[in-house]
């Protein structure tokens, strides 16, 4: 099965809430590579690498994140040109 490489940017109450090590879990779950780190605006950035139907998946759950979190806006972008920035397993930066 081809595999994707998406960069998801979540926007919301998103920092200080378990949102990136929530996303390794749920990346783990779905078989997903990739990481997930907090950014200077507040937002979380997902650089993820998966088969679609996981990537779905994932970005269904970055629309609810964890219980703590608020999320108002999931944006969504191709990002093959970062597959090499993707490491080996999940990591939270």
């Amino acid at each position: 099965m081809d595999e994707v490489v998406r960069r998801f940017l979540v926007i919301g109450k998103v920092q200080g809430v378990f949102f990136r090590h929530s996303a390794r879990l749920e990346a783990k779950r779905l078989y997903i590579r990739g990481l997930a780190r907090n950014l200077p605006d507040g937002s979380v950035e997902v650089l993820a690498q998966g088969s679609t139907p996981a990537m779905n998946a994932m970005h269904e759950w970055l629309n609810r994140g964890p219980v703590q979190a608020r999320v108002d806006d999931v944006r969504e972008s191709d990002a093959a040109d970062r597959k090499d920035e993707i490491p080996a397993g999940f990591e939270v930066f």
